[in-house]
């Protein structure tokens, strides 16, 4: 089939190569002329697990093309992917303003019939929208799905190839059909591709992120709890995950969540149930939590160092707001790095992928290792923010030497705390009593 995809952002580029992997033929477009050129040249822009492999070689077999004339790419596609950025407005609510411009010249330059494919993460009543632009100028038929991603960064390429489900909104038999031709060749396991309507399907989205976003921050408000009495979170976590209607995943406490979408798509349905009379009381809390727990590690450090940082050298590992992502997009490590620059300390970071992307944002406010244990040299403490597996079995010993103090404070809960006890470290967790005070 031939496919246009409308924006290579993470998105955007994870869905074209993996359908070009399939057969498809596949035209990105972009309105970024530097970044075509790169893609051209056969550089992937996002650091994204296994995309470089599928890139690399839909591209040599020519199933994979980029263009920045929009024409040419509405010209091209029977199917038409709308993968375009929807920032979160000033009010919290999703801007659509990228989504529907592009509708707009969609409906003036189509001249056959095209499913146009909302594929961001779109508000309820989105489709209908899109619909009444492009009919504005349209001259011949077309359809519009709702087809939302359903991708985690660090397991992109697997998610798109291997499908735990694909939800598809449409009131079109015709496009339906074309929708599930297409991904048929990705569930031939059995995983199901749901059809409901359109408004059913921006919905879900939604309500996905919005219920994974509740139930980190509930476990996060257990393990503060845990901390005050003297539980201990990681076996409340097993206890309360072996029950088959809680689950075992998203249980882990930390120092909050962030990334490009459950910060802004818990805030976008926020937003969306106001403006139609409905407050999401949860959802209010779930935001007010989340961005107190992004901090919750610092009024600790402050605490062991006598409230006063002047002087001291924090070390950090992590600055990604999760593993196997450069994106640092509401990464709790930069509210951390604010707070502690704020208190005058110096901060000195590593992270395998992301150190670019937060020096860009801070400058030479703080500095960066070249390694992982070159933050820690004369550091009077370490600070995890992101849970790398690198940093899941460090040579402690040779942690303890380099910093001034073996003082860990572990946003993550990486390391079991008897074990760092006898390793003779002060271990400050997440829900857990502290160690080697």
């Amino acid at each position: 089939m031939k496919i246009t995809v409308v924006g290579t952002g993470y998105v955007g580029l994870v869905t074209g190569t993996c359908l070009a992997e399939t057969g498809n033929e596949v035209l990105c477009v972009d309105i970024d002329q530097a970044k075509v050129d790169m893609m051209q040249a056969g550089n992937v822009p996002i650091y994204e697990p296994h995309l470089d492999v599928l890139f690399e070689r839909n591209i040599k077999a020519g199933r994979l093309t980029f263009t920045t004339d929009l024409h040419q790419g509405l010209d091209h596609g029977d199917i038409i992917f709308l993968a375009l950025p929807t920032p979160e407005d000033e009010d919290g609510s999703a801007d659509l303003s990228y989504v529907l411009g592009v509708a707009d010249k969609i409906g003036r330059y189509i001249s056959s019939y095209k499913v146009i494919v909302d594929k961001s993460t779109v508000p309820v009543g989105t489709a209908e929208k899109v619909t009444q632009v492009i009919s504005a100028h349209a001259q011949c038929d077309f359809d519009v799905v709702s087809n939302p991603e359903f991708l985690r960064e660090g397991f992109a390429v697997d998610d798109f190839l291997k499908p735990e489900r694909i939800v598809v909104g449409s009131s079109s038999e015709r496009a339906t059909a074309l929708m599930q031709k297409l991904y048929a060749p990705f569930v031939r396991s059995g995983n199901p591709v749901i059809v409901m309507d359109e408004k059913s399907a921006e919905l879900t989205k939604y309500a996905a992120n919005s219920f994974l976003a509740a139930k980190i921050t509930f476990m996060n408000e257990v393990a503060n709890y845990c901390e005050m009495v003297g539980a201990d979170v990681d076996k409340v976590r097993v206890g309360m995950g072996t029950d088959s209607r809680i689950g075992k995943r998203f249980l882990f406490p930390g120092i909050g969540y962030g990334g490009s979408c459950f910060p802004k798509d818990v805030k976008a349905l926020q937003k969306a149930g106001r403006d139609a009379g409905y407050e999401f009381k949860i959802l209010d809390a779930v935001i007010g939590v989340n961005k107190v727990q992004k901090t919750i590690q610092v009024p600790k450090i402050l605490a062991h160092f006598g409230q006063d940082l002047k002087g001291k050298k924090i070390a950090i590992w992590g600055l990604a707001f999760k593993p196997e992502t450069d994106d640092i997009r509401e990464a709790p490590a930069i509210d951390v790095i604010n707070a502690l620059l704020d208190h005058g300390a110096t901060v000195e970071a590593f992270d395998p992928e992301a150190m670019d992307n937060i020096r860009k944002r801070f400058g030479d406010r703080i500095s960066f290792g070249a390694h992982m244990y070159a933050p820690l040299e004369d550091a009077d403490a370490l600070v995890i923010c992101t849970e790398w597996s690198i940093f899941r079995s460090p040579n402690f010993e040779k942690v303890k030497d380099l910093l001034k103090q073996p003082v860990i404070f572990d946003g993550r809960n990486l390391y079991n705390t008897l074990d760092m006890e006898r390793e003779g470290f002060t271990y400050t967790s997440i829900g857990r009593n502290t160690v080697g005070l």
